[in-house]
């Protein structure tokens, strides 16, 4: 696909929502897209190699969190895999500082080759599990807000993102359709963690018969110093 096309794709899209890109973005959303496809060729890091689908799923279903994002923001994504919605995020919020955070180091290696390909500023990747580095003084309470897209079940993935999140800051998380039955699961843990359920938006993707939902978390309360508890244990003993 030619930038021509990605452009016109993109924005057929873009009209769709309140979203506005300028062409240096949209340029860079084109090398991130192709360098995905190229690298994806050698290592796992995406089951969406159709160019139109990347533009719709990953870089669409990104960036709708935008309105929810302010200016110099300091941001986490949590277990964003090949970059998502990390990259994208971070393409269009020049000024806000990200930290990508995944457990498989070809992953962050991946996301720091497309940091320095693109010439992105504020931006650090590291290889931790989420329940090590909530732990971290470094990182824990640090964050105005937490993503996390496709990582796990609700109440496992609060244990992993509210720990990160500074008292009055967020969690915004990008899930399916469908999770009447996780937010009950999750409500135990978000308040044993110090969060407060705030926003549940349900929607389709622009041009699509695909149902997304976006749950808003937010901080009330310091995370008691036992969460996260030990890796693996979130998945498998969920609060």
């Amino acid at each position: 696909m030619d930038f021509y096309t990605f452009e016109q794709e993109f924005d057929k899209y873009l009209k769709k929502t309140e979203l506005r890109l300028n062409s240096i973005q949209k340029e860079n959303m084109y090398k991130f897209m192709n360098f995905l496809l190229e690298k994806n060729k050698v290592m796992n890091l995406t089951a969406i190699t159709d160019e139109k689908e990347i533009i719709l799923k990953h870089f669409i279903d990104s960036i709708i969190i935008q309105k929810y994002i302010e200016n110099k923001y300091n941001i986490v994504d949590v277990g964003t895999g090949a970059g998502f919605p990390g990259i994208p995020l971070k393409i269009i919020n020049e000024e806000n500082e990200f930290l990508l955070l995944d457990s498989l180091s070809k992953r962050i290696n991946f996301i720091n080759e497309v940091v320095e390909k693109l010439n992105l500023k504020n931006i650090k990747a590291i290889h931790s599990r989420a329940e090590e580095a909530g732990t971290n003084n470094k990182y824990r309470e640090k964050f105005d807000i937490a993503t996390s897209r496709a990582v796990s079940k609700l109440n496992t993935l609060v244990e992993y993102m509210i720990p990160f999140v500074k008292v009055g800051g967020e969690c915004i998380c990008l899930k399916g359709p469908n999770i009447i039955s996780e937010l009950e699961e999750s409500k135990r843990a978000i308040d044993v963690l110090g969060g407060k359920i705030k926003k549940v938006e349900e929607f389709l993707l622009p041009e699509s018969d695909i149902a997304r939902t976006i749950v808003i978390i937010e901080k009330i309360a310091h995370t008691p110093k036992q969460y996260p508890r030990k890796a693996g244990t979130p998945n498998n003993k969920p609060l």
